[in-house]
């Protein structure tokens, strides 16, 4: 502990120094060339929390490098900008808002070179990103092999079996599979549609994109992922890249042009790049699972979308003089319906104020995290975004196989016809099955209902749309359950348009609610949030995709969830 107290001493006084600074900023040359690396996770929240910094992490807002991105665009000093594209933790929806900053430096003059230093046995997204360059060149020793997409999904069933474990579900929709994780086996023929259509909208995608930013025809691109060339010298040869260099070689290819880091480039002013804000638009974040209550970080750490903190600040935004319009940026894959339903009543408490309200969804924006979303005025969605699955699920485990196992008794006594539902010695009796069912019925029809208002369809167009089943962005785009397919810069140019700005005006993005203070961080690390943050990858990521299951199971209540680790690699 004493160590602990040093480290977060060292952090603040760090920061203090650091704001001595600020706002002095670089002096930057004419003609320079910006470095930044893309690297680990990029977070959709307003700051990095204080555990993450103190254990070294890499992360930081992705809102902050899209912003850094957009500050070099308009700044007329300049010349170039190189990427040194490392291992990246991120979605596909990510990946293309930050091929979309790319290809915006160079709409904008800007010479944009992409170094590849992977050394993944895959690097599909590493490369997507890159190729959105006009150059890219490859680190000697790396190895950037292009190998098709996967996705794999997992069956617990046969484990519970195992254990004496039995669990009873109930759902509507063929499509809701996340009750398959925990009770299947095996894919289910709905499960198998859903999950080919998904791999084939983000493989055309995939495709298309490196096809467009290399020059080449779609037909190379899939022979080359086909062959899969593992040495930098066969990309070269292909023509998927344009130079293996080492970095020092890289500077001499853009003629040796004065060099910014990227942390000095933090500390220009967005002034000193021409931009003069004439709106402010409040940011509303909604990541992670969807939960009851005011705690914005889950008790191993990572972000989750509490329905009593996101609803008020979306509420503050709302009646707050100062704020122009409400942007809500989702990364999340659902949980509690309780908690979806309270953002949702929130979202009327905006569009009634009669601000622009638009919502910008992240890498996955479904189940719950479609619900809170379904209001807004406009809906944007990158190509890629994981969204949809408009369904209910509750399962109840019967753990009476357990129970003799392991030698324990068990005695059940209920007063009330539908008290067993309580009990879990036992499984449910036929009335008990058709109660729990109606209750998931009933639950359904309210979601239903929610999106065919705010998306303005009927209930019947719903539920076809419905029933469990995920989309990707571009598909929910043609079916009406979003209204345009772009990133949050697209959204930010919905908003403009809303407040008949030019679109070429700048627009600051206020954080709601602001950032958690040093006090509450520190709280929240002695709550135990170090413990997540110390888990080595992949166990680290493999807890952040069970962070929806693990706030649905903690009520026992029917949950808003999509399948498990939904992702595509």
């Amino acid at each position: 502990m004493k160590r602990l107290g040093c480290a977060i001493l060292i952090a603040v006084a760090a920061a203090a120094i650091a704001s001595l600074w600020l706002g002095r900023g670089p002096r930057i040359e004419d003609g320079s060339a910006l470095v930044m690396e893309l690297q680990g996770r990029y977070l959709e929240s307003p700051g990095v929390p204080l555990i993450q910094r103190l254990l070294g992490e890499r992360g930081q807002p992705f809102v902050s490098l899209l912003s850094e991105l957009r500050k070099a665009e308009r700044d007329e000093r300049i010349a170039s900008v190189v990427l040194r594209v490392r291992e990246l933790e991120i979605g596909w929806a990510k990946a293309q808002e930050l091929r979309d900053a790319i290809a915006a430096l160079g709409a904008a003059g800007k010479r944009t070179l992409a170094y590849l230093e992977v050394e993944s046995f895959s690097a599909n997204l590493e490369y997507y990103v890159a190729s959105a360059a006009a150059g890219i060149h490859s680190a000697p020793a790396a190895t950037a092999p292009l190998v098709g997409l996967a996705a794999e999904y997992l069956f617990l069933g046969g484990l519970w079996e195992k254990l004496g474990v039995e669990l009873e579900v109930a759902r509507v929709g063929e499509y809701k599979t996340a009750a398959d994780f925990l009770a299947g086996r095996e894919m289910s023929a709905a499960h198998r549609e859903m999950a080919d259509s998904l791999l084939d909208s983000i493989d055309a995608q995939f495709v298309a994109g490196i096809a467009e930013g290399r020059g080449l025809p779609p037909e190379l691109v899939r022979r080359v992922i086909d062959e899969a060339p593992v040495r930098a010298e066969e990309l070269l040869e292909l023509g998927m890249i344009d130079a293996i260099s080492s970095f020092a070689e890289v500077r001499q290819a853009l003629d040796d042009p004065p060099i910014v880091e990227a942390d000095d480039y933090a500390r220009v002013p967005a002034s000193d790049a021409g931009i003069e804000p004439a709106a402010r638009v409040a940011l509303v974040y909604g990541s992670g699972a969807v939960v009851v209550g005011r705690d914005s970080a889950s008790p191993g750490g990572e972000p989750q979308l509490a329905s009593d903190a996101v609803a008020e600040a979306l509420v503050d935004a709302a009646e707050d003089d100062s704020i122009d319009a409400v942007l809500f940026r989702i990364d999340s894959p659902g949980g509690s319906a309780l908690a979806s339903d309270t953002v949702w009543q929130a979202t009327r408490k905006v569009k009634e104020s009669g601000k622009p309200f638009v919502v910008s969804m992240s890498d996955l924006a479904a189940s719950g995290g479609y619900y809170v979303a379904c209001g807004a005025d406009f809906v944007y969605a990158d190509p890629a975004t994981l969204t949809g699955s408009i369904g209910v699920f509750v399962l109840r485990p019967v753990l009476r196989e357990l129970y003799a196992k392991l030698d324990v008794g068990a005695e059940g006594l209920t007063r009330g016809a539908h008290a067993e539902l309580l009990l879990a010695s036992r499984p449910l009796s036929e009335d008990g099955r058709k109660r729990l069912q109606q209750e998931v019925v009933s639950i359904y029809d309210v979601f239903v209902g929610r999106v065919a208002e705010g998306r303005r369809l009927s209930a019947a167009q719903v539920d076809a749309l419905g029933r469990g089943r995920v989309w990707t962005g571009a598909q929910a785009a043609e079916r009406g359950l979003v209204d345009a397919l772009g990133g949050l810069r697209a959204a930010v140019g919905r908003v403009k348009q809303e407040l008949t700005l030019d679109p070429d005006a700048d627009v600051e993005l206020v954080p709601f609610p602001s950032p958690p203070g040093l006090a509450e961080q520190v709280e929240d690390l002695l709550r135990g949030a170090a413990l997540r943050a110390a888990l080595p990858e992949p166990a680290a990521a493999l807890a952040r995709g069970l962070e929806p299951w693990r706030a649905a199971a903690a009520s026992g209540a029917p949950a808003l969830v999509p399948p498990l680790l939904l992702e595509i690699r």
